[in-house]
């Protein structure tokens, strides 16, 4: 066992030895980099850790891997700002001029830039891809900047994290935040799926800012069994998916604006019609024929159409193959 202490102590002894030679050969920081690190000790000398409100942690962040040549300093996001870094280091100062461009929502409180100005200085770096329709999108042309819904200076921003971007769009779309809290809804509040899944919110060439071209496009790439193609098409299927359903929420399973039959009877008012009266005459004792029709000899059709609904019959309500026609059969 001598010759293996004998051995790790060796080999101790050769890492030390060989450690001022590996700290040798570390790479020195690139100038980019020590200019980097140069502008932004500009800003981290008065907004340190004691500033009102979180700056280091942006270094947690994508936007402060210095090691990263996209990375950008303070100054290619605020301006370089002279006369701000000249009006001295009270915060409180309000004579103090503003940094070239702030960040806020609200445009009349502290002399926040315009939003253009705010979204220009991020689509500098940001382009092409899920921003390539920024340009006169919804958000952009009511003039809703980035910082609205991105907190850069956060270690985790709540709009890239399922489950907390439905709150930060909630704030401004406060009709769909009541929606989904009805009793059938898509599985936001789980942290399942985001506003994102559905949305884009900077820019696209469909409705609402869909991810999508078309709503059937966006409900069929997770719902893809209702695509089709189908021998027999159901045409509100083909042509728009919410002409039944409500995708926020609704109080109806599942997610249909109105229960069967009174939703399938808002287009197929004229469908079973005459069971339907005799339906209503044989509740009010009247037994004579209806439209040369017995109420009694029609009572399992009455079932099914106001009792149990018309999908009992009719299952396959997006589409079928069912060799017995386009009436959507088991």
């Amino acid at each position: 066992m001598v010759w293996m202490t004998r051995l790790c102590v060796g080999l101790a002894l050769a890492c030390l030895m060989g450690t001022p030679a590996l700290a040798a050969e570390a790479p020195s920081p690139t100038p980019r980099l020590v200019e980097a690190l140069a502008q932004d000790a500009v800003c981290t000398k008065c907004h340190d850790e004691t500033d009102n409100k979180p700056i280091f942690s942006i270094y947690q962040t994508r936007h402060g891997v210095k090691a990263d040549s996209r990375t950008p300093s303070c100054q290619s996001c605020h301006g370089k700002s002279n006369e701000h870094v000249a009006g001295g280091k009270g915060l409180g100062n309000a004579s103090r001029p503003a940094p070239e461009v702030v960040y806020k929502t609200d445009t009349t409180v502290n002399h926040a830039s315009d939003p253009r100005i705010q979204s220009e200085t991020c689509i500098a770096c940001h382009k092409g891809g899920l921003r390539m329709h920024w340009d006169g999108s919804a958000h952009e042309s009511r003039n809703v900047p980035c910082a609205a819904c991105h907190s850069v200076h956060r270690k985790t921003d709540p709009v890239l994290t399922k489950a907390t971007q439905p709150e930060v769009c909630f704030a401004c779309h406060k009709t769909e935040r009541a929606q989904t809290h009805r009793i059938s809804t898509h599985p936001l509040a789980a942290g399942k799926m985001a506003c994102s899944d559905c949305h884009n919110p900077h820019g696209t060439t469909g409705p609402k800012l869909l991810a999508k071209d078309s709503v059937n496009a966006t409900c069929t790439s997770c719902h893809a069994e209702k695509r089709g193609p189908f021998l027999w098409e159901h045409a509100p299927v083909a042509e728009d998916c919410t002409t039944c359903h409500t995708p926020h929420g609704s109080t109806n399973a599942p997610l249909l604006k109105a229960r069967p039959p009174m939703l399938c009877q808002q287009c197929h008012s004229g469908d079973h019609g005459a069971q339907a009266n005799s339906g209503a005459n044989l509740a009010g004792g009247n037994l004579t024929t209806v439209n040369g029709i017995n109420p009694l000899a029609n009572a399992a059709a009455r079932a099914q159409l106001v009792g149990r609904a018309c999908l009992n019959c009719h299952v396959l309500v997006h589409g079928s193959n069912h060799p017995a026609g386009a009436k959507f059969q088991r």
